[in-house]
């Protein structure tokens, strides 16, 4: 059994660790081992993570199960002029088809009731988030190339319409 909550310092070094080992795992094949390595150090480091929970912008979120280890985690964006910006979804293997990814993108979702529309930026290559967020409503508007650094690779801009309160 895990619930959703909101991260807290205390979650920032598990959360370092699981970022780390879902990048490798999803984006190595994609972009390369040594590039996805680089990148994930320097974006998932525990300093980084710090100051981003310091961020009033940001909301994060983790899945936490009964012995208090995280299996899951989602951050979301608020820009200046109000768009939100799904910026983090990922969850453990073992996790994968549970319902944990629905959990955790519904927390997100609850959090920004009012919001005309989210978004997200996924690269293209990642066939299984693409395929989830489709089934959760969000809809390609925009290829671009990709940020993070990742070279000659594209990325999808998804958005999903949020039902006004």
């Amino acid at each position: 059994m895990t619930r959703i909550r909101a991260m807290t310092r205390n979650d920032i070094a598990d959360v370092s660790r699981l970022l780390g080992q879902s990048w490798r795992r999803t984006y190595a094949p994609i972009m390369g081992g040594e590039a996805v390595a680089r990148l994930s150090d320097e974006k998932h480091a525990p300093e980084r993570l710090a100051e981003e929970l310091e961020d009033e912008d940001k909301m994060s979120f983790v899945a936490e199960r009964a012995d208090g280890s995280i299996a899951g985690y989602a951050m979301a964006a608020m820009d200046g002029k109000g768009d939100v910006m799904l910026e983090r979804l990922h969850i453990e293997p073992q996790a994968f088809g549970s319902g944990l990814a629905v959990d955790l993108l519904h927390a997100v979702l609850a959090a920004h009731a009012g919001i005309p529309s989210i978004a997200l930026e996924v690269v293209e290559g990642n066939d299984r988030a693409i395929a989830f967020y489709r089934k959760h409503g969000f809809e390609v508007v925009e290829r671009r190339p990709a940020a993070h650094g990742v070279g000659d690779h594209a990325s999808l801009i998804m958005r999903r319409m949020l039902p006004m309160a």
